[in-house]
């Protein structure tokens, strides 16, 4: 048995320092490969946004019994009697959104569509603000800065350009 090529359990794996191999190297590849993934993944949250969009905007035009209920239940529609979880109310409202929106924005969007989900919480706005910024770590939207520097988030899709880049500034 090489010991080069098995840790102490005998399990397989490679332990740089019975190897050789210096410890910096095999954490700068894990650090670039995790960077790799995430750019992938932003890809492919970017994807997901531009599809969801489009059949949301479908069924905007055309009406919700055009879809499935999978179709439906992946984009956040499917009726199912109670009102939608508070990420998910948010998540939709910046899916349909036009453009970019303040926090206000997305309360005032949420107390016209789901009044009942602003009410279970005491902080409608931090809530709103801690949602937003949430998608934002999962890649779903971005956080910009408008023309009166007031933070705004748009939902992300394939079609928006400079949609890897850091916050920029935008006129709203």
């Amino acid at each position: 048995m090489d010991v080069a090529r098995h840790d102490r359990d005998g399990a397989g794996e490679m332990d740089p320092r019975v190897s050789g191999v210096p410890v910096q190297q095999v954490v700068k590849a894990a650090h670039d490969e995790l960077r790799q993934l995430m750019r992938q993944r932003a890809e492919i949250m970017k994807r997901i946004g531009t599809v969801k969009q489009t059949i949301s905007g479908l069924a905007n035009l055309f009406g919700d019994d055009v879809l499935g209920e999978d179709l439906l239940e992946l984009i956040d529609r499917k009726p199912n009697g109670r009102q939608p979880g508070f990420t998910k109310a948010c998540r939709i409202v910046l899916m349909e959104a036009r453009g970019p929106l303040g926090a206000r924005e997305v309360c005032q969007e949420l107390a016209r569509r789901a009044p009942d989900v602003l009410l279970r919480h005491k902080d409608p706005m931090a809530s709103v603000t801690t949602v937003l910024n949430r998608l934002v770590d999962y890649g779903e939207a971005r956080s910009l800065t408008n023309d009166r520097g007031r933070r705004v988030w748009e939902w992300v899709s394939e079609s928006d350009p400079g949609s890897e880049a850091l916050p920029t500034q935008v006129t709203a």
